[in-house]
C-alpha cells in the first residue's frame, strides 16, 4: 500500500522556503510543504502589550488566516474564528519559546501567517515559516544596532504525524488528515525539548505504544526540518 502522493510512510513532502519574499516586511518568507503554501511576514512595532509596559521586555505574537480560495471551496475571511485564534496562539507560544524576549527591548514583533493554498499541515508550516520570518526580522534589528544580538536561542521545528489506514505516517496532506484514525501536531526545539503536542483519536483511541511511535516519527521529521533551517540561516545564526 502506498500513500496518495506516492511518498513513503516516513517521508516528508518537498519543503521549499524562500526568504525575504515580501518587499515591505521586516522579515518574510514563502514556505511550501508540498502543495500547502503560506506567506509569513514579520513586523516590528515599538509598543508592547499593557502588561509588559516599563518591564524592559518585548513580545512576539501572531495572526493566522486562510485566503478564501486557499481550499477546495470558498471560505469566508474570518480571522476571529475559534480555529484561527487557537492556531495563532499556538504559533505565538512556539515562537516566543526560542526568543530572548528581554533582550529585544520593549517592542512587539507581529508574525502574520497567510495561507494561500491549503493541503494539510497549515499550522505546522506557519510555525516553521514564522520562525524563518522572525529570524530575518531579528537580524535586521541586530544589523541596525538596535539590539546587541540576534536573540534567537534555539532552532524550531514543527510537523504533523498520524495513523492512517493502520500505518504511522509523517507530514499528512489534506486527504490523509481527513481520513486519519489519529492525527497529531508536534512542535520541538533542536535541543529535543517539546513545546507543544496536539494529538487526537479522530476515529477511536490510541495506545501508549502508538504515542511513542508517533513521537519518534515526528522527532525524525523535525530534525530534518531543523537541519534545513541551519543551512538556510548559516549566514546569520551561529552558535545555537
Amino acid at each position: 500500500m502506498k500513500r496518495i502522493d506516492g511518498r513513503g510512510f516516513e517521508e516528508l513532502r518537498k519543503i521549499k522556503i524562500e526568504r525575504n519574499y515580501m518587499k515591505n516586511a521586516d522579515g518574510s518568507c514563502l514556505i511550501e510543504f508540498g502543495s500547502t503554501r503560506v506567506i509569513c511576514t514579520a513586523t516590528i512595532d515599538r509598543n508592547v502589550p499593557l502588561f509588559l509596559r516599563n518591564s524592559g521586555t518585548g513580545w512576539v505574537t501572531s495572526e493566522y488566516g486562510m485566503l478564501p480560495r486557499s481550499t477546495q471551496v470558498r471560505i469566508p475571511r474570518d480571522r476571529n474564528s475559534g480555529r484561527n485564534i487557537e492556531i495563532q496562539r499556538l504559533i505565538g507560544r512556539s515562537l516566543r519559546s526560542v526568543v530572548d524576549l528581554r533582550n529585544i527591548g520593549e517592542r512587539t514583533i507581529y508574525i502574520d501567517c497567510d495561507v494561500v493554498q491549503a493541503d494539510g499541515g497549515t499550522r505546522v508550516s506557519s510555525i516553521v515559516g514564522g520562525f524563518c520570518a522572525l529570524c530575518d526580522c531579528l537580524h535586521k534589528l541586530f544589523k541596525a544596532g538596535t539590539i546587541s544580538k540576534t536573540c534567537v536561542t534555539d532552532f524550531l521545528g514543527a510537523i504533523s504525524v498520524g495513523i492512517w489506514k493502520g500505518k504511522y505516517i509523517l507530514d499528512l496532506n489534506f486527504s490523509e488528515d481527513s481520513d486519519a484514525e489519529v492525527d497529531m501536531n508536534m512542535v520541538m526545539k533542536s535541543s529535543g525539548e517539546f513545546i507543544e503536542l496536539q494529538g487526537t483519536g479522530e476515529h477511536g483511541s490510541f495506545s501508549k505504544d502508538d504515542l511513542n511511535a508517533l513521537l519518534d516519527l515526528g522527532k525524525s521529521g523535525i530534525e530534518q526540518i531543523i537541519d534545513m533551517e541551519r543551512n538556510l540561516f548559516k549566514d546569520i545564526l551561529t552558535g545555537i
